[in-house]
């Protein structure tokens, strides 16, 4: 395991804008995804009944009530569905997660990475960055599962476009990763920024995405990839404009 805990140098700059959508998606967390868990659904519920049309391909009713929850028609609702999309859904489904592990790897990269990003963009460009990455990497996926009724939900889209700016801007940083190969290794290293986000987008993404169906995995790897693009795409522009 392969985790990222810190960057340097950073810019000395408060990192606002990303404290705040760390602090939405810990919020939306602690307020719907928890509670929302620990209910069951009212059977009464229309949506109940969409729910279990909508993914009765993919399990037995029997199975989609034995484990279902009022976040996952929660979910349905609000997340983004390729076969029923919405410009609500495009906004929302960036700031809902399926759990905690989920929230937590995602605040942990924006933490390390969006400072500094936000530092070069400034607050406004950062948002701007961030919601529109999101939304671009979500589009990006969609155009391989264009008739999927699985919700996608999380900010590793957003996140992502974030870490294609990083790439460009940032070259020369060094991400101190913490390795536990247990027992064999157990320690913490410092790789530069490029090898690190390289791994993520060929080794984490490129390729669970060409060896996986697009919505098969439970990790939309096309979302992570149009993200990185996006952020990539932008980076490249907007230093090139610099530099005339």
């Amino acid at each position: 395991m392969f985790i990222p805990i810190g960057d340097s140098p950073n810019l000395n700059k408060r990192p606002y804008v990303t404290l705040v959508f760390i602090g939405i998606n810990v919020a939306v967390f602690a307020l719907f995804t928890v509670p929302l868990m620990q209910q069951r659904p009212d059977f009464n519920d229309p949506l109940l009944l969409e729910y279990l049309r909508a993914l009765s391909d993919r399990a037995s009713v029997g199975d989609l009530l034995a484990h279902l929850s009022t976040y996952d028609l929660f979910i349905f609702e609000y997340g983004f569905r390729p076969a029923a999309p919405s410009l609500l859904t495009l906004v929302t489904s960036l700031f809902l997660h399926g759990g905690g592990a989920h929230l937590a790897g995602n605040m942990l990269f924006l933490w390390i990475f969006g400072d500094n990003v936000e530092g070069r963009l400034g607050p406004v460009g950062f948002a701007l960055l961030y919601l529109g990455g999101g939304i671009a990497a979500t589009c990006f996926f969609w155009l391989f599962v264009p008739g999927s009724n699985v919700p996608m939900v999380g900010a590793s889209g957003a996140i992502s476009a974030v870490l294609g700016c990083y790439f460009i801007w940032f070259p020369d940083n060094r991400i101190k990763v913490f390795i536990f190969l247990f027992p064999i290794l157990v320690r913490t290293v410092e790789i530069p920024a490029r090898i690190v986000l390289g791994f993520y987008l060929l080794i984490d993404n490129l390729v669970p995405f060409l060896l996986t169906s697009a919505d098969g995995a439970g990790v939309a790897h096309g979302a992570h990839i149009g993200g990185f693009l996006a952020g990539l795409g932008l980076a490249m522009v907007l230093s090139r404009r610099r530099m005339e």
